[in-house]
Parts: C-alpha cells; sequence; structure tokens
C-alpha cells in the first residue's frame, strides 16, 4: 500500500523548506517518494511532477494563450475562478469524455467546470456563480499553480 501526502503537509514541507534556506529535500516514507528543490517540485510515486517554480510553468501557459483573447486584468463585471491548489487541468472526466463546460454557455452555480488532479486525486473545480463562460484561460493537461486564473465567468445580472 503506497503513502499518501496530502496538500496541506506538501505546502508545510515547502514552506520549512524556505524558511530553513535549504535548496534541496527529499523524503521517502512507505513507497511514496517526495523530492523538493528550488528549481522543481517532483512527487514520484511513479508518474507525478509538478513544477514549484511558478515563471517557466506560467510563462509556458501564457504562451499558448493568444493575448487579444484575454480579459484584462481590470475590466470590471468578470468573475474570476482560480485554482485552489497546484495540480494538472483537465477540462473532461476522461480523454474520451467531452468538456465540462466550453466557452460561451451559460454555467449555474456549483456546475463541474474542470478537474484539477493532485497527488492522484481528482478535484471537482465547481462554479460559486451563475453566469456566462466568457474565457477559459487553461488548456487541459496543463499544470495549474494556486491562485491561477482558470475561468472568467460574465455573473448574470
Amino acid at each position: 500500500m503506497k503513502s499518501k501526502i496530502d496538500y496541506k503537509e506538501l505546502i508545510k514541507l515547502i514552506d520549512l523548506m524556505e524558511e530553513r534556506g535549504l535548496a534541496h529535500f527529499e523524503l521517502e516514507v512507505e513507497g511514496l517518494k517526495v523530492k523538493i528543490s528550488k528549481d522543481q517540485l517532483l512527487a514520484d510515486n511513479g508518474q507525478n511532477s509538478l513544477q514549484a517554480d511558478q515563471s517557466p510553468v506560467l510563462n509556458a501557459l501564457q504562451a499558448d494563450t493568444p493575448a487579444e483573447l484575454e480579459i484584462p486584468e481590470n475590466e470590471s463585471g468578470f468573475h474570476i475562478v482560480t485554482s485552489p491548489m497546484v495540480g494538472t487541468f483537465y477540462r473532461a472526466p476522461d480523454p474520451s469524455s467531452p468538456p465540462f463546460v466550453e466557452q460561451g454557455e451559460t454555467v449555474k452555480k456549483s456546475q463541474t467546470l474542470c478537474i484539477i488532479e493532485a497527488m492522484k486525486l481528482m478535484n471537482e473545480i465547481e462554479a460559486d456563480v451563475d453566469g456566462t463562460l466568457e474565457k477559459i484561460y487553461i488548456k487541459s493537461g496543463k499544470p495549474v499553480e494556486y491562485g491561477q486564473k482558470l475561468f472568467a465567468i460574465k455573473p448574470q445580472s
């Protein structure tokens, strides 16, 4: 049986590492191996790997998003749904299924918008307002960071 580490424990490890000024940290417990370094965060129990350094990830994601489609930060009237965790973003429940939502569709509060996989756990991200989905910021299968924009919803008036 493989051991699990939850998101909060992982964040505590990262914070402790930064607090102590460590550049590299490794832990192996009951088949779960966690390696943390300033360049990269690896949670290796077979296949998972997540980037801890935001800039390369954000740069790669921004390169996939055409600038003319982005909603300006200061534009009011949009509700931005952000990632509550670090993980991998998926628009559909599995590769053979259609996406949960498409741009331009009406969404309801508590409707599933996407899944974020973190440490082999699938976390459904739900809409917290009724409205029209105006923008999807991330492509399916891409890594996401805590607080990163996922969707822009124009709330119903």
